[in-house]
């Protein structure tokens, strides 16, 4: 199969930076959101799980209602809806409001995701997939990179309303690139509610799907109050917050790459159980703050190469299972990856609420213990239909 137009793959590398942007905003915001509307912290990370429930609900049926409809027009619509709800996010006058603009922000980014794995997956031979899917995915990665930790500068300099407008106004050329590079008509064969119910009932496949979600979860868990941890345990402020976000996103840059390699010489199942075993690991330290500064940041580091060396190897571990299922495949892997994300927020406030910001790491750990047992058993009911 051709591997279409020389820019169509930055361009939704491009487009996937906008929606990875626009999605986790809110993990820099915690606490300038928490304090502009008097809740706490917990209250203020829940957008982060409305944000994940109705992604997870409503990604699988717009992919599948849509799969008839050229892939330009989908991604077109999918990008004037999130970005209209950025906007609207901006301008909400109370969480409540704040809530509903964040739904309709997941139902726009539930249609863009999933289609530009899609497309990225079946454009290449089986044999570049990985690295493929690492290329345009990485544009996830350069938001956890740059956009999280300028939205969080943005957020406590000069208000948490102008990092969501700064989406909006991004949105407006990423539409206009987007509708020029990605061909007119650019389809494959048509997916159906018929398709997604018929995956939803594959219980081996669906266990694989939903190992994204319990590696995710235990992410979540610290990541999404990982601001307020190291204001808590570091004494952090605006700066450090943003330098850590920062070099974060820069170890998720590293991962996003590493994952795609690793995956095509290894497999991606080995490559993930050495991921998820290295996670277990490696959250446990951030109960056990404060240390020194430096120690601190390349730890982050470290654990975001590891973490985000995921993505592409789930990614290619589940098209290897059915490539003609591909779409709603990955439609349902993005829903898995905001279950993960809301479940493991609710954990994580959860922590927070009975017992202190402090055990997060060890929570963490003890949930990602959860998800490596969880892939070894997925990996056995699949072994038939995986070739690493």
């Amino acid at each position: 199969m051709p591997d279409g137009p020389r820019l169509l793959i930055p361009t939704l590398s491009a487009v996937n930076f906008i929606v990875g942007m626009g999605a986790f905003l809110v993990v820099g915001l915690v606490e300038p959101i928490a304090d502009d509307f008097r809740v706490s912290d917990a209250q203020s990370g829940a957008l982060l799980t409305t944000y994940a429930i109705l992604y997870a609900i409503m990604s699988p049926l717009l992919v599948s209602l849509t799969g008839r409809i050229g892939r330009r027009r989908v991604l077109a619509m999918g990008l004037v809806i999130f970005g209209t709800a950025a906007l609207l996010s901006a301008l909400a006058p109370t969480l409540f409001a704040l809530h509903l603009t964040r739904g309709l922000a997941a139902m726009g980014a539930g249609v863009i995701t999933p289609i530009t794995a899609a497309v990225a997956a079946m454009l290449v031979p089986p044999e570049r997939r990985a690295r493929t899917l690492a290329a345009v995915f990485a544009g996830l990665t350069i938001a956890q990179a740059v956009g999280i930790p300028v939205g969080g500068w943005v957020a406590y300099t000069f208000g948490w309303r102008y990092a969501f407008a700064i989406v909006a106004i991004l949105s407006a050329p990423a539409l206009i690139v987007m509708w020029r590079i990605v061909p007119a008509g650019l389809s494959f064969s048509p997916v159906s509610l018929r398709d997604l119910g018929a995956t939803l009932r594959d219980l081996p496949v669906m266990a694989a799907i939903l190992f994204t979600a319990t590696f995710l979860c235990a992410i979540f868990a610290l990541y999404t109050y990982f601001a307020p941890l190291l204001a808590a345990d570091m004494g952090f402020a605006r700066d450090g917050i943003t330098l850590a976000l920062l070099i974060f996103g820069l170890g998720a840059i590293v991962g996003n790459i590493a994952g795609g390699r690793l995956s095509d010489r290894f497999g991606p199942s080995r490559t993930l159980v050495v991921l998820t075993a290295l996670q277990v690991l490696t959250l446990p330290l951030y109960s056990f703050l404060p240390l020194p500064t430096a120690a601190v940041m390349v730890y982050t580091f470290v654990w975001s190469v590891i973490g985000w060396s995921f993505g592409t190897a789930q990614q290619a571990r589940l098209v290897l299972l059915d490539p003609a299922r591909a779409p709603v495949l990955m439609a349902l892997n993005a829903a898995a990856i905001y279950i993960g994300a809301a479940a493991g927020s609710a954990i994580g406030g959860l922590v927070i609420d009975r017992a202190s910001v402090s055990a997060l790491g060890l929570a963490a750990a003890l949930v990602m213990a959860v998800a490596l047992a969880h892939l070894i058993a997925s990996d056995r009911a699949t072994a038939r239909n995986t070739r690493p």
